[in-house]
């Protein structure tokens, strides 16, 4: 076990450092002339010339990169350009906010799409499937953007049970912002059914056709048993990876739903960042997203490993 988690770390090393080139290089071809964006047209070129001399953009791509990379390791990431601002407290903040509107989503998706799609497998092509199936593929169907809408139409105009805006401000405590973030995450999880959904009943569907259920069965083990400690534990194994997937798209993919319901997130932070052509902050942000992504897969794949004995961890 200890082997395999140090093979999956070291890969995890590379994947960060390979991801920080190309990040690097992305940004460098960000179209428009940072210091003329930031500085506005009126500005001369003395001082657009200390303005790129300050931030290093005049100095070689490489020592660029390197001096970026070892101070983001560091936990130096430097200046926003357009704030002026660390950038180190602005990313953790925004990332507080999204793990809390991650975290709440899949305590409510994940077990409500993992059941529904137990259900549908179990009754395959009979009334509770076919109504789970054209229920979920229809709310997946729809906009983020409209289902947030209709949300906020419903529950907070109508029904006046939630708040509408969910602009958490800093510093926040967790209960406090709770209601502001329940609209989102619902927003968020409407997503996620379908697809969550439709795998795990692909995964049951494709169990209960296999032998060892069958012999299990003439054997004399109870059929719940036979479902729970064997169906379940085999085809849930693929819905581990989709969730996540879906973790990593929740640190900063929710950018239609941050905006729907002004929430101050790593995609909102991301959008600013490009918006203006602020390098220092769109590297922190993506290299953040990358870890996130990267520590999901890690812990997907020991989870994967741990329930599935045929994975040998040697």
């Amino acid at each position: 076990m200890a082997k395999y988690i140090l093979r999956r770390l070291s890969f995890l090393a590379l994947t960060l450092i390979l991801t920080s080139l190309l990040v690097f290089a992305v940004t460098q071809f960000v179209p428009g002339d940072v210091a003329r964006i930031v500085l506005g047209r009126e500005a001369g070129e003395e001082a657009l010339e200390a303005f790129r001399e300050k931030f290093g953009l005049n100095d070689p791509l490489p020592v660029q990169y390197l001096r970026w990379l070892g101070n983001f390791v560091t936990g130096d990431w430097g200046e926003s350009i357009s704030t002026r601002s660390d950038i180190y407290p602005i990313v953790m903040e925004r990332l507080r906010n999204s793990l809390q509107l991650a975290a709440i989503t899949l305590i409510i998706s994940v077990p409500l799409a993992t059941l529904l799609g137990v259900i549908a497998g179990l009754n395959e092509n009979r009334l509770a499937d076919n109504l789970i199936s054209v229920a979920s593929l229809s709310v997946v169907g729809l906009p983020e953007f409209v289902t947030g809408l209709i949300l906020i139409e419903v529950f907070s105009r109508r029904l006046n049970l939630l708040p509408a805006n969910s602009s958490v401000r800093q510093g926040t405590p967790f209960m406090d912002a709770l209601p502001m973030l329940i609209l989102p995450a619902i927003t968020a999880t409407l997503v996620l059914l379908a697809y969550i959904a439709r795998l795990t009943r692909a995964g049951v569907v494709e169990e209960l056709k296999k032998p060892y259920v069958r012999t299990a069965v003439l054997k004399g083990l109870p059929y719940r048993t036979v479902i729970v400690k064997h169906v379940l534990r085999n085809a849930l194994l693929p819905t581990i990876t989709i969730i996540a997937i879906s973790f990593g798209w929740l640190i900063s993919g929710l950018i239609v739903i941050e905006n729907v319901f002004n929430y101050p997130g790593l995609g909102r932070l991301l959008v600013f960042a490009i918006d203006r052509r602020d390098l220092p902050l769109m590297q922190a942000v993506t290299m953040v997203t990358v870890l996130g992504f990267a520590l999901a897969n890690l812990a997907a794949d020991l989870l994967y490993a741990y329930l599935n004995p045929r994975i040998r961890l040697d």
